[in-house]
């Protein structure tokens, strides 16, 4: 059963003198985008979620928190040193380009520096965070199939609106097919009445040749193809509609070639009914451009 990109989940937990909060959200993207916002005191935990995200996941735009407090309150901030001392060496160096331009800066204030990122942090009070790491990041599976749990339930929920949005577009390329076949019946006679005014009209004009141009202008007009290739598209998303990998891309293609196929249809049609016909599978196309824009 398919995915959808969009999805929720929460975990909490403790141990090792902390507790935190997980937190991971997804909407649609065009491929992978990860967000994570996660404690930076915690050495290499950052790039392990990361990677366990990469393999996990396939397509979305995903936002992962992660809240990690000292229980008891034990908790407090502090200056970041290195952080600190590379920030004022670099405005000691913004300082003097400036100067040799001639232009005064003015001082920046100790809130502001506090407020650039990576100064200012919180303390930990752990010296090893090794063992906190390997708990939150033995917690991080359990969240993920929380995760994806949800994500397959609003699959299932896309695949049966999709499901029945094919329905609609074989119903209609069978009533297309239908007013395909009346104006093929009715065809013969409006062609032997246009043969008759324009033979009429040209005094010495070439029948065979009138006749030619008339059948060439049958054939540009004859929509079999392209409801041919309807019937196809259809049986195509359902199949992929069935498989359990990610297949957002592919029936996103087919949601393209459907609508190829629909204006054609349209453009060939020469008849009000069967316009029309086209209208509406081009409404319902477009309808399900929109659900398969979520499948993962």
């Amino acid at each position: 059963m398919i995915s959808s990109m969009t999805g929720f989940a929460t975990r909490k937990g403790q141990g090792h003198g902390h507790s935190w909060l997980w937190e991971v959200r997804a909407v649609n993207g065009k491929g992978l985008d990860l967000r994570l916002r996660v404690p930076d005191w915690i050495e290499g935990l950052e790039p392990a979620i990361r990677a366990e995200l990469g393999r996990a996941l396939n397509r979305g735009s995903v936002s992962l928190s992660l809240k990690v407090a000292a229980e008891g309150g034990s908790e407090g901030l502090r200056v970041n040193p290195a952080t600190l001392d590379a920030v004022l060496r670099a405005m000691g160096d913004v300082e003097a380009a400036a100067r040799g331009t001639g232009i005064d800066l003015r001082p920046a204030s100790a809130t502001e520096v506090l407020g650039l990122r990576g100064v200012l942090e919180q303390a930990s009070g752990v010296e090893d965070t090794g063992p906190l790491r390997a708990a939150l990041l033995a917690e991080l599976p359990e969240l993920l199939a929380d995760f994806a749990s949800m994500r397959r339930t609003e699959g299932e929920a896309l695949a049966r609106l999709i499901a029945a949005q094919l329905d609609r577009i074989e119903a209609l390329t069978a009533a297309a097919a239908t007013e395909a076949e009346a104006r093929r019946a009715a065809a013969p006679v409006a062609l032997r009445e246009n043969m008759a005014r324009l033979l009429a009209a040209g005094d010495g004009l070439d029948e065979t040749r009138v006749a030619q141009e008339l059948a060439l202008l049958a054939v540009k007009q004859d929509v079999t193809e392209e409801l041919d290739r309807l019937a196809a598209h259809v049986t195509a998303a359902r199949s992929l509609l069935g498989e359990s990998g990610p297949v957002g891309r592919r029936l996103d293609f087919l949601v393209q070639e459907f609508m190829r196929e629909a204006n054609t249809l349209c453009s060939k049609a020469q008849s009000l009914a069967l316009t029309q016909v086209g209208l509406d599978l081009k409404t319902v196309i477009d309808q399900m451009r929109e659900q398969i824009q979520n499948v993962e």
